[in-house]
């Protein structure tokens, strides 16, 4: 996930590992390699280059201690940066000001490219409470600053839940939150970016495959605005409709991909590539290329340390190549 220089990573991981994991999947680190603190914060931290698909995980799935000892959020990505990752999604944004997620960006030497805020199950921009859209859209945009900060370009929004009111009414109303936030989106340079989540919306909970994503199209393009677009999960939806049909549908809406293990015939998830794994990965490569994909593709599975940061990334690299 990044480019720190070989001195700024977890003392426990020698050199020749080290090289041997991140070697190619390491940020460049741009104005200062010792470890003095004016140094780290003249840093600029920028993912590898010539990567048309550039592999991430969560904050989430970065362990919060290790060996009894609290770890600070430059530790958290610290880890990414040594299981090989090029950059991490902030999604335990609501928990940092920008000014920490820029230092824990500059003194860990790795790349954050997003930021999400998971309060937007509780306080949803589709809520019959205008407190609760208020509360939403600011937590949106602190989002959006912590992003901005981080080096990002985008934030993941779920915009909130059917069970709300009728669609037409609950679309309506995120729609005119949503409306609200993208001046400062776009004087920040941040994309404001619809998942395709299990929250009712844009899609029928009750009817079986083969769904279309029109209905999350016209959302997106009633903004008539290039900073509001998808954030595309690939395992999320794979039950209701073709993901590599998907991905042709969405075109360059599809700025980014969440992606996980889930099968149809089991009805359940799991890994990337794994035994509980039934999403055709080599149809979904091919939409990406046919589309000119280039960007940001974040794991969402089960976390741990290096060794398992490891084999998400190795499944990743399965799944869409090296």
């Amino acid at each position: 996930m990044s480019h720190a220089s070989v001195g700024n990573q977890n003392p426990s991981l020698g050199r020749r590992q080290f090289l041997a994991v991140g070697a190619g999947s390491v940020a460049a680190v741009v104005g200062g390699t010792n470890h003095a603190e004016g140094a780290a914060a003249a840093r600029v931290v920028t993912p590898p280059a010539g990567k048309r698909i550039l592999l991430a995980c969560k904050l989430s799935m970065l362990p919060e201690e290790a060996d009894g000892k609290k770890l600070s959020a430059a530790d958290r990505l610290r880890l990414a940066g040594q299981a090989g990752f090029d950059g991490v999604d902030f999604d335990q944004a609501g928990a940092f000001t920008p000014e920490q997620a820029r230092d824990a960006v500059r003194e860990s030497g790795v790349f954050v490219h997003n930021a999400i805020n998971h309060a937007h199950w509780d306080k949803r921009l589709t809520s019959g409470k205008q407190e609760d859209r208020d509360t939403g859209r600011a937590n949106i945009e602190h989002c959006l600053r912590v992003s901005h900060a981080a080096g990002g370009s985008g934030v993941l929004i779920v915009v909130g839940r059917a069970d709300d009111g009728p669609a037409e009414v609950i679309e309506e109303r995120c729609r005119q939150e949503i409306k609200k936030l993208i001046p400062v989106a776009a004087s920040l340079g941040q994309m404001i970016l619809v998942e395709n989540v299990g929250n009712g919306m844009m899609y029928d909970a009750d009817k079986p495959p083969e769904q279309t994503p029109e209905r999350f199209i016209q959302f997106v393009d009633s903004f008539n605005s290039p900073w509001v677009a998808m954030y595309y999960d690939v395992g999320n939806h794979w039950k209701y409709g073709q993901p590599g049909e998907w991905i042709r549908a969405f075109g360059r809406r599809c700025v980014k991909l969440d992606v996980k293990g889930s099968s149809r015939a089991r009805n359940k998830g799991g890994d990337i590539t794994s035994e509980n794994d039934d999403v055709p990965w080599a149809d979904v490569r091919k939409a990406l290329d046919e589309i000119g994909f280039a960007g940001w593709v974040t794991a969402e599975v089960r976390g741990g340390h290096v060794p398992r940061l490891i084999q998400v990334r190795e499944q990743m690299q399965k799944a869409f190549g090296p």
